[in-house]
């Protein structure tokens, strides 16, 4: 029998085990609202995947449906994993994982591999690893703690060391360079910083030096430029990759042309990864594209309001940062589909092609999972 002391969740001792506490506190409807974008995601690679392969020059047709199989249930078992640890072992984790992460995000200098003209990549036994996707989620679990560490120890630094790790990182990245990582991993630091308390003038810095650093981006950088500027005067610049996603939107109508059917997606660039929701678009229509919309807002807006309501600091927080890390990228991407902002080269969460992008979205989901789960809602402790 279980017992609930309000609002935490009290096992008996023959039921403790592992999976028994996951299987009993997990949030059950975002795991399940998890796993149908994992589905969707291997019901459109079969959609997208072919034309892709053939305009790539692979022998095989479903080369990237194959690896898309394989890419998912990887993320399922991490998402799993990642969701049975306990507080104190989210941090540990993330701890590894960033030290990792770090460690390849340096390499990338020395020995990256470049694709489409940034180094964001490294190559291993044939298989390439984005290590920014890893060391999003987990900078944010460790700011989390960190900032926590003030309640316990207000004498110490703790702040400014979650701002040197930010800092560090965040020009790791722009050295590659990749923006919108830089961007996403930035609104999710703030959003956690916000959460743990964040003072008005750490708010003001962070927006002074944001418009700073977008000025000068927006002058160092030609292909930001260009991006930009092909946003606000489309018909001086060649936005082929933008209008062939509203065209492949606007042919699929209210219901789609139906499953299979899509054409634009034949000479459709990055349409297995980066304009996949066009896909989407053109084969079953606005109904599931808003469907699709309103998986990720549920996903969000649950695992927000679960974060909320838990009394330690550090989950709070950390949860709160990952969910948003999440919500964005979704955001960001559609945005991008349907030409709300600037493009920008961000896959679609569970359902883009992508192994770094998708095991770092289950891992993302995972230890936000695994921070708000029941038993430790009112728990308070200095997670040693």
């Amino acid at each position: 029998m279980t017992v609930s002391a309000g609002n935490t969740l009290v096992l008996p001792r023959s039921e403790r085990s592992i999976v028994t506490e996951w299987r009993l506190s997990v949030d059950w409807r975002i795991f399940a609202a998890s796993l149908t974008l994992l589905g969707l995601g291997l019901m459109l690679s079969l959609a997208a995947g072919p034309p892709a392969a053939e305009r790539l020059g692979f022998d095989d047709p479903y080369h990237f449906v194959k690896r898309h199989c394989v890419y998912a249930a990887g993320a399922a078992v991490v998402l799993v994993g990642s969701s049975m640890l306990t507080q104190v072992w989210v941090r540990r984790a993330a701890a590894l994982i960033f030290a990792v992460s770090f460690l390849f995000l340096a390499a990338i200098l020395v020995v990256g591999y470049e694709a489409k003209g940034a180094e964001r990549w490294v190559n291993i036994a044939g298989f390439t690893l984005q290590p920014s996707e890893f060391v999003k989620p987990v900078l944010i679990v460790l700011t989390g703690w960190l900032l926590a560490q003030r309640r316990l120890f207000p004498g110490g630094p703790w702040a400014l060391i979650a701002l040197v790790f930010y800092v560090v990182v965040l020009g790791l990245l722009l050295l590659q360079p990749d923006v919108g990582q830089s961007a996403l991993l930035t609104a999710a630091f703030i959003a956690t910083f916000f959460i743990s308390g964040l003072p008005w003038r750490w708010a003001a810095a962070f927006f002074a030096g944001g418009v700073a650093l977008s000025g000068a981006l927006y002058g160092l950088l030609p292909h930001v430029r260009y991006r930009v500027n092909s946003f606000i005067n489309p018909s001086e610049y060649d936005t082929f990759q933008i209008d062939k996603a509203s065209e492949a939107i606007a042919r699929g109508g209210f219901l789609g042309a139906g499953p299979g059917e899509g054409t634009v997606k034949s000479s459709l660039p990055d349409a297995h990864t980066d304009f996949i929701y066009a896909v989407l678009g053109e084969e079953f229509g606005y109904v599931a594209a808003l469907l699709v919309i309103g998986l990720y807002g549920y996903i969000c807006w649950r695992g927000l309001r679960a974060a909320s309501r838990v009394l330690d600091p550090y989950p709070r927080a950390a949860a709160a940062g990952l969910f948003t890390l999440f919500g964005l990228q979704a955001a960001i991407n559609i945005a991008v589909n349907v030409s709300l902002i600037p493009p920008k080269g961000m896959t679609l969460p569970f359902i883009s092609y992508g192994g770094s992008s998708m095991i770092g979205i289950a891992l993302t989901l995972g230890l936000g999972l695994a921070l708000i789960r029941r038993q430790s809602v009112a728990a308070w402790g200095r997670h040693d």
